[in-house]
């Protein structure tokens, strides 16, 4: 084994979890910016049996392993139940969660103030890039099934894939 494991250091994880239905560049902007901060960072895509969402758990997964292959030290799995016992399992100590607004930061703040009290385990707050301030994945999807551009929302491959889906039906 090579890296800071083998040297018996602490390795720091981190996970940045979400629907990703589909991944943005909201996402992977947050994503990209924990990867430097951190030596692991877990994707976890969550799985919310009460919503239908446009792809599969499984293609969602593929799509973000796609486009954070150039990081390296990016992992992506699929979780179902609650963040916390996703960390416990993996030994992660910090969640991290871009916040757009506001808005974002009171429902957000609730979750880390339990997510803490359950486990311990820190939330991180990431300011998003002004330029994805308004992004979410349903806004996409949205746009995009009344023909209009999402091409500088989503990466390309998530674009092709988006289209063919939308098309299909």
């Amino acid at each position: 084994m090579t890296g800071p494991e083998s040297e018996g250091t602490k390795v720091r994880r981190a996970v940045c979890p979400g629907s990703f239905d589909p991944v943005t560049n909201g996402h992977l902007d947050i994503i990209a910016r924990a990867s430097k901060l951190y030596d692991v960072v877990h994707v976890a895509v969550m799985v919310n049996t009460s919503k239908k969402g446009l792809f599969t758990v499984e293609e969602r997964m593929e799509l973000i392993r796609r486009a954070t292959a150039e990081y390296g030290n990016v992992q992506v799995e699929s979780h179902h139940g609650l963040l916390v016992d996703f960390c416990k399992e993996r030994d992660i100590p910090a969640i991290v969660k871009g916040l757009r607004a506001v808005s974002d930061f009171d429902y957000e703040l609730q979750m880390a103030q339990m997510n803490n009290g359950l486990s311990g385990v820190e939330t991180l707050f990431v300011p998003t890039n002004p330029t994805y301030s308004f992004l979410s994945s349903s806004l996409v999807k949205e746009v995009a099934a009344w023909g209009g551009d999402v091409s500088h929302l989503v990466p390309p491959h998530v674009l092709d894939v988006l289209a063919e889906r939308l098309t299909k039906g």
